[in-house]
């Protein structure tokens, strides 16, 4: 139906009298008495008719008015067009997640590979006094003979001078038998030092040093930089969210992951899967963030935690009301229709929706669709034509 205002031509604000005087001039001018040759005056009559009876009922006026009006662009929209454009909305929203996430990628490959060429520079431009690769843990350990180190040097002594015997002295061959364990331990702790750090400028190294001795006397050991998240998707169906079943997912790199469906998982709901993103040296591997996307289902509309469906109804049922089932997720369901029931009337079953906690479910939204006969009956039409005459004054 058009805007009733726009049927009468009047103002949303109209008062009652105008209403009125407005439908009069208005059915006047279009009842088929009038217009035998158009062969749509009967339509535009009943359309005035059924405008007026809107507007002339302050209740249903209000409704209306609450409804359809003040709404901008959204006036005229079908909940299908509204639907369909939400779709797009969608759909465009993938494809920006898609880019960015290839992008992230792009980025941390070039950030790795920037870090792997100054390491290289800084190996090359490295001093002869600093040891190739030497960080500031194995710099500490070096001077001041703490760790690992300090204990094996100990132990090393404690054992050559045991096996002095009593009328050696400790001379030059204690000292080299203490050394050799020591270099050997030196050179161990300076490969896995190198391998881990790379080699740094001294300047570079002193600051670090400096660092590191106030961060070991505070006990305080700073995080790895984390590496960047891989973002996707998920297309999940309605029985899945409801069974809370497991689905797997096929990351970029080939690798495939699952994800376990648990209650409060609805559309666009984001599941995080730590330690199983991007890994890069010197860095805390990253995250994979899954985002749900119900599938499209011809039956159901998911919105929230609540399922929305649309059930045909005949003008008979309508108008007197009745008993009768929908179709939910998990099988009929019992209805009941109130009498005087029109499109706009909305119904919630309770507990049919999508698992939102433990022991608490959305609901299953009705939305009831007035229906005629495939063929005219001769005594709807007249029964019609009957009442609409009755509006003519």
């Amino acid at each position: 139906m058009r805007d009733p205002y726009a049927v009468l031509g009047v103002r949303q604000d109209a008062r009652e009298d105008e209403i009125k005087a407005a439908w009069r001039a208005r059915v006047k001018s279009v009842h088929p008495d009038h217009n035998r040759d158009d062969p749509q005056a009967a339509a535009r009559f009943a359309e005035v008719g059924a405008a007026y009876d809107l507007l002339r009922d302050p209740k249903k006026r209000s409704r209306y008015d609450q409804r359809h009006r003040g709404k901008g662009e959204e006036d005229g929209q079908t909940i299908m067009q509204k639907r369909q454009a939400a779709k797009e909305a969608a759909e465009r929203a993938k494809a920006a997640r898609e880019e960015a996430a290839r992008v992230m990628e792009e980025l941390a490959r070039a950030n790795a590979q920037r870090a792997a060429k100054a390491a290289q520079e800084s190996a090359a431009a490295a001093g002869p006094e600093t040891p190739a690769g030497e960080s500031p843990e194995a710099v500490v350990n070096r001077i001041f003979g703490t760790g690992e180190q300090a204990g094996a040097k100990d132990q090393t002594n404690a054992s050559s001078a045991k096996a002095q015997g009593p009328g050696q002295t400790q001379g030059a061959s204690v000292d080299d038998s203490a050394t050799a364990p020591n270099e050997t331990t030196q050179k161990s702790t300076e490969e896995s030092e190198a391998s881990r750090a790379g080699s740094v400028p001294l300047p570079v190294q002193a600051v670090e040093l400096i660092s590191y001795w106030i961060r070991k006397l505070r006990g305080i050991e700073p995080a790895p930089e984390k590496a960047p998240d891989i973002v996707t998707e998920a297309v999940v169906s309605i029985d899945d969210l409801i069974a809370g079943r497991t689905v797997s997912v096929v990351l970029f790199d080939g690798r495939e992951v699952r994800v376990r469906l648990e209650p409060g998982m609805t559309e666009d709901h984001v599941v995080r899967l730590e330690g199983q993103g991007h890994r890069f040296q010197g860095m805390q591997r990253g995250d994979v963030r899954v985002m749900l996307k119900v599938a499209e289902d011809p039956r159901f509309e998911v919105e929230g935690f609540d399922i929305h469906t649309v059930l045909p109804v005949s003008l008979e049922n309508a108008v007197l009301g009745c008993d009768s089932t929908v179709e939910a997720p998990e099988g009929p369901v019992a209805i009941t229709i109130p009498p005087w029931s029109d499109s706009n009337r909305s119904i919630r079953i309770e507990g049919k929706g999508l698992p939102q906690t433990a022991d608490k479910r959305g609901d299953l939204v009705v939305e009831l669709r007035l229906t005629l006969w495939d063929k005219p009956d001769d005594k709807v039409t007249d029964l019609m034509r009957l009442m609409r005459e009755g509006l003519y004054i």
